[in-house]
């Protein structure tokens, strides 16, 4: 690939075989396809499982169900037309049904259908959105959306080639991901015991004859606390104050979303609740759980539990236990029937921790966090790509004004 001047109307990059070729012509996506609204259908004849004879159902936000009845046959890109997708592009195959939330565009003679899907996908449609309690697209609005075309089949092809080479890249990395992320669970479900057990499925052959489990409360186990319940001003510039909504499910700390409060009370916040190295932040408010075991210092904390290891147990181990479907099974119970959920301090301490060893804790806990480093990177890589496709994206196509 190489860069040609804006002396046409031409991407930023460009494939060698079309440089100096004719620029592209300034046009609607009107002009570069047929825009219908689905059928409708009633809730009463989609499937939530896939059965034989029925077909995959499309509405504004994804994939809803299966029908009996099928709509289109063929590749088409498919645009949300309202709810929280709206404006959502993706592209199906083969038979399937499409309901009247959903817009089906069918490229016009001369447009590539993979071409289109990334250029669809590129414009960010919900913008055109109207309407306030529900925001929506109408096939009216969308038809005067300005779009730039090449006018060379062969252009549109190779771009939908490019790109669609990178989805397939960025989609196994996703399954490489997620194939990873189901490995953990299940190997959580075994090394740990199970509620009201006191042994492990799976032992490391060094301890498979070390006896049972003892079961203790975390309080008694840990140093647990929790943050500040006031509410300090926010500032500009300042301290992070971090809360529930800071703390991520794959096990990090975002300090980039976070408020920011003056260094006199977060002096006095951290007196009674200072964060340390090798501590957990557990959420208490809104999100229960995304246990995080710290790594760096210098934010103070709200409505979240504070863990310090300062016995035998191990803050690695414990980790790794406070993620597993066993302390996430007795907090669901604890839960049950709060309007927003919520988990007092007391019930934190009270947690029944089944406790190994030390060596057997540390021996786990290298284990899992050998997983999530894997993970961590997978995840890294995967959105790697999916920036890089953003830019090329960005790149490969033209907007009417030459930008």
């Amino acid at each position: 690939m190489s860069t040609e001047p804006k002396t046409r109307l031409v991407p930023k990059l460009r494939f060698p075989e079309f440089l100096g070729k004719a620029g592209w012509t300034p046009s609607t996506l009107g002009m570069a396809c047929d825009m219908q609204a689905g059928k409708f259908v009633a809730a009463s004849n989609i499937s939530e499982c896939h059965q034989t004879g029925f077909f995959p159902c499309y509405g504004g936000n994804g994939l809803r169900g299966y029908t009996q009845t099928h709509t289109h046959d063929g590749t088409y890109p498919l645009i949300g037309r309202q709810g929280a997708l709206c404006g959502n592009v993706r592209l199906v195959h083969e038979q399937f049904h499409a309901t009247e939330h959903a817009v089906v565009a069918t490229p016009r003679t001369g447009i590539d259908v993979g071409w289109l899907y990334y250029s669809l996908d590129l414009l960010n449609l919900n913008r055109f959105a109207t309407g306030q309690a529900q925001p929506g697209l109408s096939v009216d609005v969308l038809e005067n959306v300005a779009l730039a075309i090449s006018p060379l089949a062969a252009e549109q092809q190779k771009i939908a080639d490019c790109l669609s080479s990178l989805d397939e890249l960025i989609a196994a990395q996703g399954r490489k991901v997620d194939a990873l992320k189901t490995h953990k669970k299940g190997l959580m479900q075994q090394l740990f015991p199970r509620e009201g057990e006191t042994q492990p499925r799976l032992r490391f052959p060094a301890f498979q004859n070390t006896g049972e489990w003892e079961v203790s409360e975390l309080g008694g186990l840990s140093d647990v606390r929790d943050g500040t319940h006031d509410s300090p001003s926010f500032f500009q510039t300042g301290k992070p104050l971090v809360t529930s909504k800071n703390l991520r499910p794959d096990g990090a700390l975002d300090l980039e979303n976070v408020n920011l409060i003056s260094e006199e009370d977060y002096e006095q916040i951290n007196k009674r609740s200072k964060v340390s190295v090798g501590d957990i932040l557990f959420g208490m408010i809104g999100t229960i759980g995304n246990p995080v075991l710290i790594k760096l210092e210098g934010f103070a904390i709200k409505n979240v539990a504070l863990i310090k290891e300062v016995g035998p147990l191990s803050n690695a181990f414990l980790v790794q236990l406070l993620q597993s479907g066993y302390v996430a099974a007795i907090f669901a119970v604890l839960n049950t029937g709060n309007s927003q959920k919520f988990i007092a301090l007391g019930k934190i301490r009270e947690l029944p921790v089944p406790v190994p060893s030390l060596p057997e804790q540390q021996r786990i806990a290298t284990c899992l966090s050998t997983l999530d480093d894997l993970i961590t990177a997978d995840t890294q890589e995967l959105d790697t790509l999916k920036t890089h496709k953003k830019g090329l994206m960005q790149q490969l196509f033209t907007s009417t004004d030459g930008c």
